[in-house]
């Protein structure tokens, strides 16, 4: 049990810190290509990728599995997710964009007991309103400066907090290479199905950056651009099967707060890549919300959480 629980916070570490290579990829073509453009190269390339994994894994017949359903809505929950965190970037610093959406943990942590039936404290649940004030010092409301797509990071953190608790749930069954091999198919038929919506519905341009990313027309990409979306796929790939591969071996409530490693990285790709400096109200807001996240963490060791749902065999994607 101890053996996968660390195995469990490797894998996960590692998600995050290939995952997040992601942002300054998409970051760098949001000012040209539309963000469902982006997504759907992402997702073609990483398909065979996604299908040959599958194939080593678990024999692609995995694929037509029984809950279908639940890894199909679990998949179009996580485009969401995705879409609208990149929407996000393309109007917010990286560094700002990321912080927010490190809320993610916490929403897992206060979400785990009703969804799992994993046991949390009230104090586990109490660091969940320090990692909110956290998220007033970022936003500074009455600033005169907030920019209201820093809702959407909320807004995908929350999403991708239920995602990750749904593939928890149905990890006794499913494989994390089957729930990314969906997620990937969402990727794809959602992008396409939105870009197609804008394009009959005659919408092809907006004034905020985040629309605009959303809204704006697909064009041929130049070569640089085109290998930045596909290296979108080989990192999604990655990035989604360790992700999945961590929430599979270990309890919820325990390894989500070690996504908040991947603080190290974003504002690092921020400033090297964009020159972005982090605002010092971004800062302070950012170690109260992992701040929030740790205390959570500590609260449940000296508790021994432990969670309802068997451990030999988990997954979740």
């Amino acid at each position: 049990m101890q053996n996968q629980m660390v195995r469990g916070i490797l894998s996960l570490c590692l998600g995050v810190l290939v995952f997040s290579l992601q942002d300054p990829l998409v970051k760098a073509v949001s000012g040209g290509y539309p963000v469902t453009e982006v997504m759907a190269i992402r997702a073609i390339v990483a398909l065979p990728i996604l299908i040959f994994l599958v194939h080593i894994d678990v024999g692609l017949k995995a694929i037509w599995s029984r809950r279908f359903g639940m890894l199909t809505t679990r998949a179009f929950i996580q485009f969401t997710s995705y879409t609208v965190y990149y929407l996000a970037i393309a109007a917010l610093p990286l560094a700002d964009a990321v912080a927010l959406y490190f809320m993610a943990p916490l929403c897992i942590m206060a979400m785990a007991g009703p969804y799992l039936g994993e046991r949390v404290s009230w104090q586990t649940l109490a660091t969940v309103l320090i990692g909110l004030l956290g998220v007033l010092v970022m936003l500074r409301p009455g600033a005169g400066l907030f920019d209201w797509a820093a809702l959407l990071s909320l807004g995908s953190a929350v999403l991708y907090a239920f995602s990750q608790l749904m593939a928890r749930k149905i990890g006794d069954t499913e494989s994390s290479t089957v729930m990314a091999f969906y997620q990937n198919g969402a990727y794809l038929t959602g992008a396409i199905v939105v870009a197609g919506a804008f394009h009959l519905a005659g919408i092809t341009h907006a004034v905020h950056p985040s629309l605009e990313f959303l809204v704006r027309p697909w064009v041929w990409p130049t070569l640089p651009d085109f290998l930045k979306m596909a290296a979108c796929g080989f990192v999604a790939s990655a990035g989604m099967i360790l992700l999945s591969q961590g929430y599979r071996l270990a309890p919820a409530n325990r390894v989500a707060t070690f996504e908040y490693t991947g603080i190290l990285w974003s504002p690092l790709w921020g400033f090297l890549f964009f020159a972005e400096v982090p605002r010092s109200t971004t800062v302070i807001g950012a170690a109260l919300i992992i701040g929030a996240g740790l205390l959570a963490l500590n609260t449940a060791r000296r508790k021994s959480v432990v969670p309802v749902l068997a451990s030999a065999g988990e997954t979740t994607g």
